[in-house]
């Protein structure tokens, strides 16, 4: 027969489960050598299921892509996905426009911020949250030549520096 005491309570967490953590899927390294990296979003993507596929297979880039407006609307362009292999011919497009999915208000942060003159939006890093395919993108500005040569002398100092120290340490 049933059992006693009516429905059964699930005792999970939603974010509990096998894709509980962050999946880097793609990274762009040399952001930070490049840009100015300001603020940071989250954005999810609409992406269709051959491209999570291929995501899931790490087959993503996106050191050439970058954000734009179109409207009142966000989208990723540049960013390849390579075709699923064991699609059929309903496989996507592998450089299609991809719209990014925001809250309203930080759609219109980004939309100020890119009005600005000399700031643009760029992807850091497209990864799987909780089973999901999410994209970090910051508002950035260009560096110029003098301020990368500047951030190189910098970091030869402190080397030189840390190299010293420990070179006292030992004696």
């Amino acid at each position: 027969m049933g059992k006693k005491g009516g429905r059964r309570s699930k005792k999970t967490a939603p974010d509990q489960g096998p894709t509980e953590g962050k999946k880097i899927i793609a990274t762009r390294r040399r952001a930070h050598h490049d840009y100015e990296v300001g603020d940071r979003y989250e954005a999810g993507l609409m992406l269709r299921g051959t491209e999570v596929k291929s995501c899931r297979n790490g087959k993503a880039q996106i050191g050439e892509a970058w954000v734009q407006r179109h409207g009142d609307e966000l989208y990723l362009l540049g960013c390849h996905i390579e075709e699923y292999t064991e699609a059929n011919r309903f496989n996507h497009s592998p450089r299609r426009e991809r719209k990014l999915l925001l809250h309203r208000r930080e759609i219109d942060k980004i939309i100020a911020a890119l009005d600005e003159h000399g700031k643009l939006a760029i992807p850091l890093s497209l990864y799987f949250l909780r089973g999901r395919v999410k994209l970090e993108i910051a508002i950035c500005s260009g560096k110029k030549s003098h301020d990368r040569r500047q951030e190189i002398k910098e970091r030869d100092a402190n080397r030189e520096i840390t190299r010293t120290l420990r070179r006292a340490q030992k004696r």
